[in-house]
């Protein structure tokens, strides 16, 4: 590659300049990447000229969409922004959208839902597209539909050699199904083209109790039984969330320990199906009713302001609720530390259907979230001996829900996906430039 400078019409900024700041700041900020250089694309020609500076210069290379999941803080190399790159073209007939780099799932759902349509999106409408689909995607409908990465079409991605590539299942099944599992380890993806589903409404929300009132530990047996008996199609987790007293929160939350559980179905027997969860003690709140799809961030009310925050997750083989009821006393208002939210999600259905991806541990029955807000040492302290609880019955971590834990890579991958991915990853990008992530070569 000869040394040209391709960055020229390219908006660079380096630590000090006006814009600096704004332009590297996202959800998170709990630590930040300060690289020597910050790229802010608009357009893939403006990614290979990143690229290309980066690979003729031996820098290490990030990419920042929204800034939801960062692994850790880092100093130097190049961050490439996207958030400019955000256009949303639907295809109805086809029953697809692509996606640009920094498109947001939020409008994503609001471009489909004129032709009655959903995207496989996660539950905050704030989160990137392309971030959230390429580390699996575990959608609101998730056991109806299975992954978000089950659902791409097609890629387009500058690989380290500067080159953008159209990748499909056909043509590049290896890189493909690197891509779809790996997440930013082969290159920056320029833009998706998704599969959209044919939901125009859903029976959703949220029950919520109170956990001084109610045990934790008996509402969470009594899930993991109800969960026996529904139907594959329909999604489920529980959560349980420790306010505090605070006046940024509504009075009604404030200082309360919420339990809850969180349900999105298509099908018409929603009202039958969670009457048995209405009997287990007095309702807090209760949001679950028939709802137009757009309007399904609501289930979860996921924050939608930036703050600092730590998180990990454990895939179970089944929920053993005797652990798991240890965890929660272990994370719950009284046990001290900073506020830890708990959510264990229901998987099977959709979700156990093998597809041509990386994504691991299909087999997993549960998966355990854990998200304190704070300093990162404060975190560690807490959900570290919470997941060793849970060791037992854990088969595996969750990329999507891997917060702040950059040099934790362990248990991302199976044995044999790993394998599968580093020879993948030592043949597009050899000299390793693409590892401001959760980085292949440390997962060992």
């Amino acid at each position: 590659m000869n040394s040209v400078d391709h960055t020229a019409d390219l908006l660079a900024l380096r630590p000090g300049d006006p814009g600096y700041d704004d332009e590297i700041a996202g959800f998170q900020t709990g630590f930040a990447q300060r690289p020597a250089v910050v790229f802010a694309a608009a357009s893939a020609e403006d990614v290979i000229a990143a690229v290309r500076h980066a690979s003729e210069h031996g820098l290490p290379i990030g990419v920042q969409a929204t800034g939801h999941g960062l692994p850790g803080a880092c100093e130097g190399g190049v961050l490439v922004t996207t958030k400019r790159m955000d256009r949303v073209t639907v295809d109805p007939e086809a029953r697809t959208a692509r996606v640009q780099a920094g498109v947001r799932w939020g409008q994503v759902v609001a471009a489909a839902e004129p032709y009655g349509l959903a995207p496989l999106n996660g539950s905050a409408p704030s989160v990137g597209a392309v971030s959230y689909t390429l580390s699996g995607g575990l959608s609101i409908l998730a056991r109806e539909f299975g992954y978000a990465a089950d659902h791409v079409r097609s890629l387009d991605l500058v690989t380290a050699d500067g080159r953008l590539r159209h990748v499909t299942r056909d043509s590049d099944p290896d890189l493909y199904w690197a891509l779809l599992g790996g997440g930013h380890n082969f290159g920056i993806v320029t833009e998706l083209e998704i599969g959209l589903v044919p939901v125009r409404t859903l029976y959703g929300g949220s029950l919520a109790f109170d956990g001084r009132q109610v045990d934790p530990a008996a509402l969470l047996q009594a899930y993991e039984q109800w969960t026996r008996t529904v139907p594959d199609g329909l999604t489920s987790s529980f959560a349980a969330v420790p306010y505090p007293d605070i006046p940024a929160l509504p009075p009604h939350l404030r200082g309360r320990y919420v339990v809850s559980v969180r349900v999105a179905y298509t099908g018409a027997d929603g009202e039958q199906l969670v009457a048995p969860l209405r009997e287990l003690g007095p309702v807090l709140a209760d949001s679950l009713r028939e709802m137009p799809y757009a309007e399904s961030h609501t289930i979860h009310s996921d924050p939608d302001f930036p703050h600092a925050y730590y998180g990990d997750s454990a895939v179970l083989s089944e929920l053993d609720v005797e652990r798991a009821g240890e965890v929660l006393a272990a994370v719950g208002p009284d046990a001290g530390g900073p506020m830890c939210v708990l959510q264990i999600n229901h998987l099977g259905g959709a979700l156990a259907r093998s597809a041509p991806n990386s994504v691991p541990y299909r087999e997993g029955r549960f998966l355990v979230r854990l998200l304190t807000v704070g300093e990162r040492e404060a975190a560690r302290a807490v959900l570290d001996p919470a997941f060793a609880l849970l060791a037992p019955v854990t088969i595996g971590r969750a990329l999507n829900f891997a917060f702040g834990g950059g040099d934790r890579t362990e248990g991302l991958y199976d044995a044999g996906t790993l394998k599968r991915l580093a020879e993948l990853k030592s043949s597009y990008d050899p000299a390793n430039l693409f590892r401001r992530n959760y980085n292949l070569s440390a997962c060992r």
